[in-house]
């Protein structure tokens, strides 16, 4: 759940979902990286304790934000 949560935070700093507070789009793509980073530490430091369903939903999730990243940054200039 955690990780969807941070997920989903990614995604509204990349403008790709609606901020739960202003319901409103805006990119924010410095925090999106901060988001994404910590997802990839999280993905670092549970390495080898998570079960195989866990360890796929946060692999998949960091492939998706960081292809989507780098689209949004190529897009900005």
């Amino acid at each position: 759940m955690f990780v969807l949560s941070l997920s989903h935070s990614a995604l509204v700093h990349l403008g790709d979902a609606e901020d739960p507070s202003t319901g409103r789009r805006e990119q924010n793509l410095p925090m999106a990286r901060q988001t994404i980073d910590l997802l990839g530490l999280l993905q670092d430091k549970t390495r080898g304790n998570l079960d195989g369903g866990e360890e796929r939903v946060l692999e998949q999730a960091l492939i998706d934000l960081r292809l989507r990243f780098v689209e949004v940054s190529k897009q900005q200039g």
